[in-house]
């Protein structure tokens, strides 16, 4: 009996182990990271080639044109302010001689220098306001041009926007003639020199002032208690320049008309020659004080007129000068009464 189960037990096929099976979650897994890996990179190039498109070409040009804008501010106002300034470069001992020559001064300005000692103020001047003139200039200039790459890059048709400008310029053009006559008036007042950042001028219209900056479609004038007027330049009929190469100080004096003329006169003779005299003042004169004779007769009074020729702009301090003193002169030599001076029964002979 044993022989025969032994025998069928050596006989009976042995059991066999399934081996493990991968689990369907890791799969999954693996192919979602897979997929996630992979739709980000199409998202990354997607956006890569649209940003290497027209948004990185107009981030160019505005890095570009806001670069190229300052440069060019900051050379005018540099070249300006030199011109205004008038200074020249230091040169060392050790320069090379071609750079000794062209940083020295030139022969004509210093002649001309020599000749009109105003000149140089008289072209400071100018230079600021040409300056203030070409930064606007150099603001819409490229300002446009940014605007039309722009549109370019983006995709829309600058020829035929060019084109339709042009027409509508063309019918705005009639309808803006005023506009048109300002920028000309501009530029002619520039050309011309008629008035320039600094002048103290009377444009008309009660526009009386000093110019703080000069456009080629406005003029912005301050008056003395601060009022800002802005004055087109095509309506500028007529401009008065009170500081253009050289002013004149008038000072008018009132005297009794029973005062003795020539006591009057030397009174006011001392008085010019006081502030000819004057260290403050006397830079300011460009010729001495004189006195003209009676310019006027009136039932109560007399007009005597002090002049001088001065420096643009300083014609007023010394006009106020020379009043002070001619006053101070008719009362020392008795032509003018002081208020203490008058007896009171005579104010009140006066008043009665």
């Amino acid at each position: 009996m044993t022989p025969v189960i032994s025998t069928l037990r050596t006989a009976a096929p042995t059991a066999v182990t399934p081996a493990p099976t991968p689990s369907p979650s890791g799969t999954h897994t693996e192919s979602a990271v897979e997929d996630t890996i992979k739709a980000a990179a199409d998202a990354g190039q997607s956006f890569w080639e649209w940003f290497t498109g027209w948004p990185l070409q107009v981030l160019i040009i505005l890095a570009i044109g806001i670069l190229a804008l300052v440069l060019l501010r900051r050379v005018i106002a540099h070249v300006t302010e030199r011109i205004a300034t008038g200074a020249g470069t230091t040169t060392t001992e050790g320069s090379p001689a071609w750079r000794r020559y062209l940083q020295r001064t030139p022969f004509v300005e210093d002649a001309i220098a020599l000749a009109n000692p105003l000149a140089s103020q008289r072209r400071a001047q100018r230079a600021r306001t040409v300056g203030s003139v070409l930064r606007s200039t150099a603001n819409i200039t490229v300002g446009t041009i940014m605007a039309l790459m722009i549109l370019q890059a983006v995709g829309q048709p600058v020829g035929a926007l060019l084109a339709s400008a042009g027409v509508v310029g063309i019918a705005l053009g009639f309808g803006a003639q005023s506009l048109v006559k300002d920028f000309i008036s501009g530029v002619f007042l520039l050309v011309e020199d008629q008035f320039g950042v600094g002048d103290v001028v009377d444009l008309g219209s009660g526009a009386t002032g000093t110019v703080e900056e000069v456009q080629l479609r406005v003029t912005q004038v301050r008056a003395f208690d601060g009022t800002l007027w802005y004055v087109r330049n095509g309506e500028i009929l007529r401009a008065g320049n009170m500081t253009q190469q050289w002013s004149r100080a008038v000072a008018e004096v009132r005297v009794p008309v029973d005062a003795d003329i020539d006591v009057v006169r030397a009174a006011l003779g001392r008085a010019a020659d006081a502030v000819q005299a004057d260290p403050e003042l006397s830079p300011l004169l460009l010729e001495a004080p004189s006195v003209r004779g009676v310019d006027a007769v009136n039932d109560i009074t007399m007009s005597f007129t002090l002049h001088a020729q001065t420096r643009p702009g300083d014609q007023w301090e010394v006009s106020r000068e020379l009043r002070r003193v001619a006053q101070a002169e008719l009362r020392g030599a008795g032509v003018l009464v002081a208020p203490a001076d008058v007896e009171p029964a005579a104010l009140e002979q006066t008043e009665g």
